[in-house]
C-alpha cells in the first residue's frame, strides 16, 4: 500500500476523494478508512449537510430481497446489507422497528405474479416468506383487500438519515474530513499529480476517486471520461399522509404486486419511526434533477432528460402508463382511488400531501431501465452508475463491494 499523502498548503490533497455524501458515498468512505487507516480520505459534497437528496428524502423501508433477480447484485446485497444495518443500528442504539409487510394480490390475474415473487424471495434468502389468504390477511391488515397476499416479516423501518450521520461519524472518527460546499465541477487527471477535482469552494486533488453521485452519477462519470451509458432520468415520487383519524387503516406496510415492466413499486402504505403513515408514491418524469415540487422546472435538466435517445423509447413504450401516473399526481381522488384497491375504507379526505423524492433511474440508450446496481472502475476512478432502492438498505454491503473495486483499481 502507497504510503498516505501530506496535507498541503493551498489546495486540499487526499489519497482517495469520495464524491457524494449520501449513504452510499458514506458507507464507502466508512470502509475505506477502516480497511486503510493511514490513508487521508475525503467526502465532498455540494450541500451544506449530508444526506440532502435521495437518503434524506427516502421511505426509511429496510427491504428483505422480495423482488430482485436471484443472482444479481441487488438480491445478493440487499439481503446482506439488511442484516449488517440491524447490526449497525444495534451498535450505534439507532431506533428501528421489524414491522413486516404484505404484498397483496387483489385479483386473481395477480396471484402468479405473487408467487414468482415467492420465488424469488426465497432462493434469495429473504427470511419467513409466507404465502397467506385472506383470512390470514385480515388479522394483518383488518382493512386490506385482496385473494392472496405475501406475508414478508423480515421487512423493517429506520431513518436513513440517522443511519447516515453514524456513518460520517465513524469516517470522521477513523480520520477522514468532510468537506461540504463542494460541488465538483470540473474532473482532470494530470499524470504524477493525480486527479484535480474543481470544485466551487476550492481545488481538491486525490491520488485516486470514487463517484457516488446519486441523481448527477451519469454527469459526472462524463466529465470524468466514464462510460455515456448508462443516463439518469429523474422520476419524482409524492406522498400523503394519514391523517391522525385515518390511521388505524393500515398497521404496517401494505403494498399491491408490482408491474415487472416497471421498476416502481405502485402505491402502498409506509409506516414511519415517528408513528405516521405514508401513502405513496406515484412516479412521474421530474422536471429537474432536483425538482422536488410539480411546477418546479429546470430548463437544462428538462431539454437533457428529453433529447436522451433512451427516454424517447421509454416514453413511446410505456406512455399510457406514464400518463396515469401525471393523472394521479394532479388529482387527489385518483391517487387515493389506486390505493383503494388495497385500502377499500379509504377516502379522499383521509389524506393530506407528504413529502416527495427523486429517484435516479439509470437508463440505456436502446431505452432498456438498467435494473441492477451498476459499478464502473478503471485505474484510480470508481464511479457508482446505478445504486436506487434498495440502495439504502445494501448501503453497507455496496461500501464492502465498492472498496474491493477500489482496492484493485487503486492499487491499495
Amino acid at each position: 500500500m502507497s504510503a498516505p499523502s501530506p496535507p498541503s498548503v493551498g489546495d486540499r490533497r487526499a489519497d482517495v476523494a469520495v464524491v457524494g455524501a449520501g449513504i452510499v458515498g458514506l458507507a464507502v468512505a466508512r470502509v475505506l478508512s477502516l480497511r486503510h487507516p493511514r490513508l487521508r480520505i475525503v467526502v465532498l459534497d455540494k450541500e451544506t449537510g449530508i444526506a440532502r437528496h435521495q437518503t434524506g428524502r427516502s421511505s426509511g423501508v429496510i427491504h428483505s430481497g422480495v423482488y430482485y433477480a436471484p443472482g444479481s447484485m441487488k438480491a445478493r446485497l440487499c439481503v446482506q446489507g439488511a442484516a449488517a444495518l440491524r447490526v449497525y443500528c444495534d451498535e450505534r442504539a439507532i431506533p428501528y422497528t421489524i414491522c413486516g409487510k404484505v404484498i397483496v394480490a387483489t385479483e386473481a390475474t395477480e396471484v402468479p405474479r405473487l408467487e414468482e415473487l415467492h420465488r424469488r424471495g426465497t432462493e434469495n434468502g429473504a427470511p419467513g416468506l409466507e404465502l397467506i389468504g385472506p383470512e390470514r390477511l385480515r388479522e394483518l391488515e383488518p382493512h386490506a383487500a385482496g385473494v392472496r397476499a405475501l406475508h414478508v416479516p423480515g421487512t423493517g423501518i429506520v431513518d436513513y438519515g440517522l443511519v447516515a450521520q453514524g456513518l460520517a461519524d465513524d469516517v470522521a472518527a477513523a480520520g477522514g474530513e468532510l468537506l461540504l460546499g463542494y460541488e465538483v465541477e470540473e474532473i482532470v487527471e494530470r499524470e504524477g499529480t493525480g486527479i484535480h477535482l474543481s470544485c466551487s469552494a476550492g481545488e481538491v486533488t486525490a491520488r485516486n476517486a470514487v463517484f457516488c453521485a446519486g441523481v448527477y452519477s451519469d454527469r459526472l462519470a462524463r466529465l470524468g471520461g466514464g462510460a455515456v451509458d448508462p443516463q439518469i432520468v429523474p422520476f419524482r415520487g409524492d406522498y400523503y399522509v394519514l391523517r391522525p383519524e385515518a390511521r388505524h387503516l393500515a398497521n404496517a406496510l401494505v403494498y399491491p404486486v408490482p408491474d415487472p415492466s416497471f421498476p416502481f413499486l405502485g402505491i402502498h402504505t409506509t409506516l414511519r419511526m415517528d408513528g405516521s403513515m405514508w401513502l405513496g408514491p406515484n412516479a412521474v418524469l421530474a422536471l429537474g434533477r432536483e425538482s422536488y415540487r410539480r411546477h418546479q422546472v429546470r430548463p437544462g435538466d428538462l431539454v437533457e432528460t428529453v433529447r436522451t435517445p433512451g427516454f424517447r423509447r421509454l416514453a413511446r413504450k410505456h406512455l399510457r402508463m406514464g400518463l396515469g401516473e401525471m393523472a394521479r399526481d394532479y388529482s387527489r381522488h385518483l391517487f387515493v382511488a389506486a390505493a383503494r384497491k388495497l385500502l377499500p375504507e379509504l377516502e379522499a379526505g383521509d389524506v393530506v400531501p407528504g413529502a416527495a423524492g427523486i429517484r435516479a433511474q439509470a437508463l440505456l440508450s436502446d431505452g432498456t431501465l438498467v435494473d441492477d446496481f451498476v459499478l464502473e472502475r478503471r485505474p484510480g476512478i470508481v464511479y457508482v452508475r446505478n445504486a436506487p432502492s434498495p440502495g439504502a438498505t445494501s448501503s453497507l454491503m455496496i461500501g464492502e463491494a465498492i472498496t474491493d473495486l477500489a482496492d484493485e483499481a487503486f492499487g491499495l
